[in-house]
């Protein structure tokens, strides 16, 4: 495990920090995992029905939207007048099974200090269900999905808005970790700690990046170093 390395302003802002926010798939779990592939297919299937196109052009649909408006929904919605929530709740109903709980890992954000929130761009209750299936529940707040944020999805800044709004926290004093670059742009600007995680990213890193690691282990061993 490759930890990164915090400097000395970085960890006293560390030290501050009263909220700390996940993004969900590919973040809580390894980015390994089939799970978000299996939804990824689900999404390119349903789209083929909906929109009555042929694979290639309901992934590219997905893709296209995606890229576009943060979550593929979103353009569905507009463009085809699919039903959000139908949509969700489908290519969310998957075998959770294929991922399992890290003891290490919630060992980890069970230590860290103040509030933990899940932040995704998913929905139809797959949030919740995931949390359970990684043992996280307990440790979280109820998670604030897209359909929470009413359709407005990172890295819109409005999803920003509406999250620090509904669980009420100063963004000064918070981390947003995720494995989506994008996404951590707007959450610097309001003042959070953006932490990059995943094995693979283009150098250098933009400034809106705080600090990058391999995985969510690397980097909590390293915040948790020098505990308050």
């Amino acid at each position: 495990m490759s930890a990164p390395a915090i400097d000395a302003g970085l960890r006293a802002r560390l030290k501050s920090v009263t909220t700390w926010v996940f993004d969900l798939d590919n973040t809580l779990y390894s980015a390994d995992s089939t799970l978000y592939d299996t939804i990824g297919e689900r999404m390119t299937n349903y789209i083929a029905r909906a929109a009555s196109v042929d694979e290639a052009e309901a992934l590219r649909l997905r893709e296209l939207y995606f890229h576009e408006y943060g979550a593929t929904v979103v353009g569905l919605h507009r463009h085809h007048g699919v039903d959000a929530s139908d949509f969700l709740t489908h290519v969310h109903d998957v075998d959770r099974g294929v991922i399992a709980p890290d003891e290490e890992l919630n060992a980890l954000v069970a230590r860290l200090p103040g509030r933990r929130i899940v932040f995704t761009n998913g929905g139809g209750g797959h949030a919740e269900a995931v949390l359970e299936q990684l043992g996280l529940a307990a440790l979280f707040e109820p998670p604030f999905d897209i359909e929470g944020a009413s359709l407005t999805p990172k890295p819109q800044p409005g999803a920003y808005d509406l999250l620090i709004e509904r669980f009420g926290f100063d963004p000064c004093a918070a981390v947003l970790i995720e494995d989506t670059l994008r996404n951590l742009e707007p959450a610097h600007t309001l003042g959070f700690v953006s932490v990059l995680v995943g094995p693979v990213h283009p150098a250098p890193l933009p400034p809106y990046v705080d600090l990058h690691a391999h995985d969510l282990k690397a980097f909590l061993f390293e915040a948790l170093a020098q505990e308050r």
